[in-house]
């Protein structure tokens, strides 16, 4: 798609015409490949290259303990040191239960190097949950903190002998002053890892073929299964991410992140500590979101790069004074995980000069897929951006793969990458329906426009059936968003004697706001959704459920509508 043509020592870029069902090329900046594809590595090597290169560059920060490349470097070789002590590497798994902490990346990095692979476990997993994914899994170690709202957790598991070994790790911040012992049956970090200080780091070597992780997926219908995401499919993302940053300063040596997304979930593992750790970026990592302390953090780390859901820039909009603080450090601002209010797009463009961006990526796809680009006109808002470098997306008819649909028609979105994963975990039958001629069916509807920009309806197991038309979810948050007095909106389907279905709206208002009738919402809505799309109930709460890693939870608001009517 390009090529470098010399004039007198310098490089210039003659670039072939964009194919036309590929439009979204046009709008990649200069500085990236059209025809990018990342050479098959491994994560290995990847890490590897990032604590030579960057030695004495500060890789993790934590509320005032740091740890240079060198240092990650030094406590990597003792994890993986102890790790093949106890006969655990290739072909094996260990359960990581730990939140953003320094831990997480000295496990996660320390795994890897002695060949294994690793498995997520949520904090906020029940106990069935955790349960089967280790069982699932096949964990041969797991490793939690000793905090007991973590550690607590595997106290039933260590009593049914459902458990693999456990290493328990202490963590000041969490524990918040409170002695936290090792329970019963477990293994402290420090007799994990004595005798082995000083150990040499050297990689147990690897394929890109190999496994590195097994991520489980949010397990909203039915039981969570495992995506298998190989070091290639890891690998590829990272370098995907990395060229399509390459004109963004906060992606250069060096420049701070402040890190709330989770590590254990796989856009904050990925874009977060993965991306950055390639680029030689210095992550200031943090356990909870507190907005005035987040400024607070931007203004003293001059922090560039920050990003959230859009609850967390709600919240940092209400602080009274941020109109005089100082974010002048920030290159980058991202929202991503739920529908983005037009009012507080605006907002933090006026207060920053950035446009908040984000994209769209799934667990399968590690998560690289759509990328907002800095060029994006302010009249595309919604949109979730284009394919990033190396990947390809098109959509085909929901109930005919295909048949592939041409510009503004709605259907499935399909997606082909380095970057997709292989197979989901001992399920041979998911992963065969999963794909259609080499193509990753991912379940979302959507639909892209002339200008090669990808937008996202919903869910295709989100939609409701009403009077035999399809109404999507995300729609009606969209239109409701635009409310002047809303400040977050959640829009399920609900039993209704005629239609089927109907939608209902729960909608959080703005601070100070008075609620507003159901008929003077319909009214609003009028020209904004088609009649079969408007609400036909409306519920005002004071807040909204969230996943964990902070998405509109749909599926806890669908059980709180269904009980009344079980009982």
């Amino acid at each position: 798609m390009r090529n470098e043509i010399s004039h007198s020592g310098r490089k210039t870029m003659a670039i072939t015409p964009i194919p036309g069902d590929r439009p979204w090329l046009r709008h990649y900046p200069d500085t990236v490949r059209r025809d990018f594809a990342p050479d098959p590595t491994t994560m290995t090597a990847l890490m590897t290259r990032a604590f030579d290169r960057y030695a004495d560059t500060v890789h993790i920060e934590y509320y005032g303990t740091s740890y240079t490349y060198a240092d990650m470097r030094a406590q990597v070789a003792r994890v993986a040191s102890a790790l093949r002590a106890r006969g655990i590497g290739k072909g094996d798994c260990v359960a990581l239960h730990l939140p953003n902490c320094p831990w997480h990346p000295i496990f996660f990095f320390g795994v890897l190097a002695a060949g294994a692979a690793v498995t997520h476990l949520s904090p906020l997993d029940a106990h069935h949950e955790l349960s089967h994914k280790l069982r699932d899994s096949g964990a041969k170690l797991a490793v939690t903190l000793t905090t007991p709202e973590l550690g607590s957790h595997f106290a039933p598991l260590l009593a049914s002998g459902e458990t693999p070994p456990l290493v328990m790790c202490p963590d000041q911040v969490s524990a918040m002053g409170r002695v936290c012992p090792v329970l019963e049956g477990a293994m402290s970090v420090a007799d994990f890892l004595s005798g082995h200080d000083g150990a040499a780091y050297d990689p147990v070597p690897v394929t890109p073929e190999d496994t590195a992780l097994l991520q489980y997926t949010g397990g909203t219908t039915g039981v969570p299964k495992a995506a298998v995401l190989s070091h290639a499919n890891l690998s590829a993302a990272v370098l995907i991410y990395a060229e399509a940053a390459k004109d963004d300063p906060g992606s250069d040596p060096g420049k701070s992140a402040l890190l709330y997304a989770p590590m254990f979930h796989i856009m904050g593992l990925t874009a977060g500590l993965l991306k950055r750790t390639h680029e030689g970026g210095t992550l200031h990592v943090r356990l909870r979101y507190d907005a005035e302390t987040a400024v607070r953090e931007i203004e003293e780390k001059r922090i560039a790069s920050f990003g959230g859901v859009p609850t967390t820039w709600i919240a940092l909009l209400q602080i009274p004074d941020i109109d005089r603080r100082d974010l002048s450090s920030l290159e980058y601002v991202g929202s991503g995980g739920a529908p983005l209010p037009v009012e507080v797009y605006n907002r933090v463009k006026q207060l920053t000069g950035l446009k908040l961006r984000g994209g769209w990526g799934m667990t399968e796809t590690s998560p690289a897929g759509t990328n907002v680009p800095r060029t994006m006109p302010d009249e595309k808002l919604g949109t979730i951006g284009i394919p990033l470098p190396g990947i390809d997306m098109k959509i085909v008819d929901v109930d005919d793969a295909s048949r592939t649909l041409g510009p503004n028609e709605t259907g499935e979105m399909v997606i082909k990458g380095p970057n997709v994963l292989r197979a989901y975990w001992k399920k041979p039958e998911e992963t065969r329906a999963a794909f259609h001629d080499g193509w990753f069916l991912t379940g979302d509807v959507g639909y892209m426009d002339d200008d090669g920009y990808f937008y996202l309806v919903d869910r295709k197991k989100d939609m409701i059936l009403s009077g035999g038309f399809n109404v999507y979810p995300l729609m009606i948050e969209n239109a409701v968003h635009q409310h002047p007095d809303v400040s977050e909106a959640i829009a399920i389907g609900v039993p209704d004697d005629y239609r089927g279905e109907s939608a209902k709206v729960f909608v959080r208002l703005n601070r100070g706001a008075k609620p507003f009738t159901l008929d003077a919402l319909q009214g609003f809505l009028a020209d904004k959704l088609g009649r079969h799309e408007v609400p036909r109930h409306l519920e005002f709460r004071d807040e909204l459920p969230h996943t964990p890693v902070g998405k509109p939870d749909r599926k806890a608001l669908k059980q709180q509508e269904a009980a009344p009517a079980e009982s």
